[in-house]
């Protein structure tokens, strides 16, 4: 009889081997909360790498293992400020362990953005309440003003929350030198480290959500059934049984917006079934919007200006 072979599991230390004998990674960092003193049943590996030939960042996730690629040339470049608030994932950087670092670029990174002054954190903020401010003037041009219904008033909420979570909150962590981490517990991250200190700021973030508590959890889960959300409904079901139920809200709030947004921009021509789902699973009943979820921003970006 033929000898039965035995498939070798992958794990994170597996992957972290492999990526720092593979002659073209340059540097190797984890990232997340998995294998630290925060992990819970919901933490991922999450590994970042520098590789000479690529042309471009991309992402690869296999057997629960992600691993976010980026080009030997940006490990160089990131190490100047003025080039690296411009075009790198800070937060991923700075909030990273270093595994591999030969040429100790990446350790220069995060030494640049551990040690920023308080000027250079005040001009990235503007940065990115500038940038905050365009994407709220664009979203007002497109939905909002005479001839505009339902499906933009679902795509101004959607851009909201996209403004308030990819540019205010991080602006709102500037003022006490904070870099933000976008795992599925980030509702309960921003009130652990925003919420006494900048209270304006986080409730308007939390009304833009629509949480609920276990209650409203339920029933976002339970409508994600038949709309291909699989893989999103198996972490968010992780966070709620790990009572992490406002986590898991607004992972698949934003998820949802995401991925279903064809959806959303012909939201007069799908089943009415399908409204009904994608309405709960959006929080239609319990968030503002079109005007309203963009006046919100509107205040919050005064919120983070002022560090309220």
């Amino acid at each position: 009889m033929p000898e039965k072979k035995t498939e070798t599991k992958i794990t994170p230390e597996r992957v972290s081997d492999r990526l720092v004998s593979d002659r073209k990674v340059r540097a190797v960092a984890q990232a997340g909360s998995f294998d630290t003193d925060f992990a819970w049943a919901g933490s991922r590996p999450l590994f970042v790498t520098f590789e000479r030939g690529l042309s471009s960042p991309h992402t690869e996730s296999r057997a629960g293992v992600t691993i976010e690629r980026f080009p030997y040339e940006k490990l160089e470049e990131w190490r100047d400020w003025d080039k690296a608030q411009q075009e790198a994932p800070l937060a991923l950087l700075a909030t990273s362990r270093v595994a591999y670092d030969p040429t100790g670029f990446y350790g220069r990174i995060q030494r640049t953005l551990w040690n920023l002054s308080e000027s250079q954190l005040a001009a990235h903020r503007s940065g990115l309440l500038f940038q905050a401010e365009e994407m709220l003037a664009e979203s007002v041009r497109a939905y909002t003003g005479a001839g505009h219904g339902a499906q933009e008033q679902l795509l101004a909420l959607a851009d909201a929350r996209d403004i308030a979570l990819k540019l205010l909150y991080p602006a709102l962590l500037t003022h006490q030198h904070a870099w933000p981490e976008f795992e599925i517990r980030l509702p309960h991250a921003w009130r652990a480290v925003a919420g006494l200190r900048f209270p304006k700021a986080v409730y308007r973030l939390e009304n833009l959500y629509g949480f609920g508590g276990e209650a409203e959890a339920r029933r976002v889960l339970l409508a994600t059934r038949g709309l291909g959300l699989l893989e999103e409904e198996r972490l968010a079901r992780t966070a709620f049984q790990a009572g992490y139920y406002d986590g898991a809200v607004r992972y698949l709030r934003d998820e949802t917006a995401r991925t279903q947004r064809r959806d959303l921009e012909r939201w007069a021509f799908i089943s009415s079934a399908r409204r009904d789902k994608l309405s709960t699973l959006l929080g239609v009943t319990r968030s503002p919007l079109g005007p309203a979820a963009l006046d919100l921003v509107k205040d919050l970006i005064e919120d983070v200006r002022e560090g309220q």
